[in-house]
Parts: C-alpha cells; structure tokens; sequence
C-alpha cells in the first residue's frame, strides 16, 4: 500500500515557486511553467529589443544577443513571452533567472522521454487551449505549452497558433544549436536551427 501511494505521488505534476519563478516539477525535473520573458541579463545588464524585423537582421548578424515581441506586439509577448536570437542564450552573462539554467538537448531528451517518447511527448505538454487545427492537448505534465511562433531563416515571423519552439543551450557548430519544437501533431529536438532565428525559452532548475 505504501509503494502504491509513492508511485501515485511521483506521478503527479507538481506546480510551486522558487523565488520569482513559477514552477512545475515533470518527473526528477523542475521547470519553469511559463516563457521566459526578460529583458536582461542575470547581472542586470540590458538585451537589446529588436522593434523590427530589420533591427533583429541587424543584431543577429552582428551576433549580438537581441530579443523581441512576434511581430512586434506586446500582447504577444504578454501571452507567449519573448522570442531571442542564440547569441543571447550563450551570453556568459546568464539569460536564466537565479537557481535555473537554459536546458541542454540531454535535458529535453529526458523530459519527452519521461512522457512516453516525442511521439506522445507533445500531446501532454501543451495546453487545453489556444491551438489552431484542434491541436489542443491535454497538459496532464502542466507544462502548458502555447503555441508562439518563431522567427525563421528568412527573419520573418510564422507558426504562430499552430508550433512553439524553444532553444536549447547545446551547440551543433558555429551556425546552429539544438532546439525543441512541439506542432500541431507532433513534437521533437532537432538540430537545425540557426543561432540568428528567434525561440522562446524555458528554464530548468540548476
């Protein structure tokens, strides 16, 4: 009875806060429960806002870390967070609040795993609502993934309502890094994201 009541316990999602942070803990894991949604670094410096596309090109290709809205509306960033370029999750400065680092690809790895696999991984992590195409899921990890959209290769924004995208920290070479991305249908890391596009961000705990 007591084993039965642990693995009934493990297997609930749990939702808290460590400091300022709203958390969720997904199996051994402790993540953050929404998008980050800062505009500086950890020792208070500023991340420069791209308020066009062609400030973002700009910043990008100079390889200064940027963030900004999707399409440049704040209400987007309200609902979905802040899109960044690479250069602002590698900057030694720290885009992750205290106590919390940007995940690896290992670490999203272990969390779809946890979840029964990519391909079920995405159902579990989104949210009830606010999907296109009847892509809503069942949250039952409280992750609560929204679909925000990215900034593509071209510098132009697109997925919105329909994929969400978040950066790992783990390089592939001096152009891209590993990302994770959940569809409408499906879910899973891939390594073809370049550093200048615009993810969202989730943190997990040091």
């Amino acid at each position: 009875m007591i084993k039965n009541r642990l693995l009934l316990f493990i297997a609930f999602t749990v939702i808290s806060s460590f400091g300022n942070t709203q958390t969720v803990t997904i199996g051994k894991q402790v993540w953050s429960a929404k998008n980050l949604d800062v505009s500086t670094f950890r020792n208070g410096d500023s991340i420069s806002e791209a308020k066009s596309i062609e400030e973002w090109n700009a910043y990008t290709q100079a390889e200064e870390p940027a963030w900004c809205y999707y399409e440049n509306d704040m209400s987007n960033g309200i609902k979905y967070g802040k899109l960044y370029n690479f250069y602002a999750v590698a900057d030694k400065r720290g885009l992750a609040p205290n106590g919390f680092h940007i995940p690896s690809d290992k670490e999203w790895k272990k969390l779809s795993e946890y979840l029964g696999g990519e391909d079920k991984a995405g159902a579990k992590m989104k949210s009830k609502k606010g999907w296109d195409e009847n892509g809503n899921g069942t949250n039952s990890c409280g992750f609560s993934a929204l679909p925000g959209g990215f900034i593509n290769n071209n510098g132009l924004y697109d997925f919105i309502g329909s994929a969400a995208f978040w950066w790992s920290a783990t390089e592939v070479n001096s152009t891209c890094a590993w990302d994770f991305v959940i569809g409408i249908k499906d879910a899973g890391r891939t390594p073809h994201s370049t550093k200048h596009m615009g993810l969202s961000i989730r943190c997990v705990k040091n």
